[in-house]
C-alpha cells in the first residue's frame, strides 16, 4: 500500500507548506522533498523522518530542523497543513494554532 501526500490549500489556492519547500535552500528542499517521496512509498517507515502525535488527530513530522504538522484523512491519505523552522525547545503557540485551525477545516 501506498500513502497520498496532499497539501493544505487556502481558500484562494495557496499551499502554505509547498511555498514553504519551494522557498528553503536546494539542499534543504531536497531532503524534505525525498522525506515526502520516502512516505507515499514507505509510509510512516520512511528513513531520516520521525512522526510525533501532537494532540488527538494533529500529528508533527521531523525532518531535520523542519517540522511539518499534518492529518491523517484515512489510512492512506496524509493532508501537510503548516511548516516551520525550529528554533527553541518548545512547540511555538502560534505554529500550532495555525495547524489546528487548518486541520479543523479539513477535517
Amino acid at each position: 500500500m501506498t500513502m497520498k501526500v496532499t497539501f493544505y490549500t487556502t481558500a484562494s489556492g495557496r499551499s502554505p507548506v509547498l511555498d514553504y519547500i519551494q522557498q528553503l535552500p536546494k539542499q534543504e528542499k531536497a531532503r524534505l522533498l525525498e522525506a515526502l517521496e520516502q512516505i507515499e512509498n514507505h509510509e510512516l517507515e520512511a528513513i531520516r523522518v520521525r512522526f510525533r502525535q501532537i494532540d488527538g488527530k494533529l500529528w508533527e513530522m521531523k525532518v531535520s530542523a523542519h517540522r511539518i504538522f499534518y492529518v491523517l484523512i484515512n489510512a492512506d491519505e496524509m493532508v501537510l497543513l503548516h511548516a516551520y523552522r525550529k528554533q527553541g525547545q518548545k512547540l511555538p503557540p502560534n505554529e500550532r494554532a495555525v495547524a489546528v485551525k487548518r486541520m479543523n477545516e479539513v477535517l
